[in-house]
């Protein structure tokens, strides 16, 4: 389902990065600063919408190679590209799907991160989220400010 998510994003994100491009073409909507302000945050909120999904699918991935078949507790994400003192003690992991994490937990409960790939999915899901919001609203700013300016003459 992950996968899906990401392909569906990825693809919305496509789209809407090639109607924002479309906004320096001849004949474009007017007002086009309104309209390339929307189309922006779109892409924007679409491109975070895939790099959450992208980590989401990891996630789940690791989660469901726990248990499945031989060799596969501790989890497999736990143990693989590790050096032996690092999974040493190693006893179950902890998954969070919000913020994206797969921690490995050992006896003395230590925790160790499998995959360090999780931050940067993480800190890029939120700043293009943030970035995407920030256009919103400034859009909507935008639209109020006219609506004030015309009010005033």
């Amino acid at each position: 389902m992950g996968l899906a998510l990401f392909l569906v994003c990825a693809i919305a994100a496509l789209i809407s990065a090639v109607r924002a491009a479309a906004m320096g073409l001849p004949g474009r909507p007017q007002p086009w600063p309104d309209h390339l302000l929307r189309r922006s945050a779109a892409t924007l909120g679409w491109a975070a919408g895939t790099v959450y999904a992208l980590g989401l699918a990891g996630v789940a991935w690791s989660e469901a190679e726990v248990g499945d078949g031989a060799d596969s507790v501790p989890a497999p994400a736990c143990r693989m590209g590790f050096d032996p003192e690092t999974i040493e003690g190693l006893t179950h992991h902890r998954a969070s799907y919000l913020p994206l994490r797969f921690d490995c937990v050992r006896e003395d409960g230590s925790v160790y991160v499998s995959d360090p790939d999780l931050v940067w999915l993480n800190w890029t899901s939120a700043g293009l989220a943030l970035t995407a919001a920030l256009l919103f609203l400034g859009m909507h700013y935008r639209t109020e400010l006219r609506a004030r300016r015309a009010a005033v003459r």
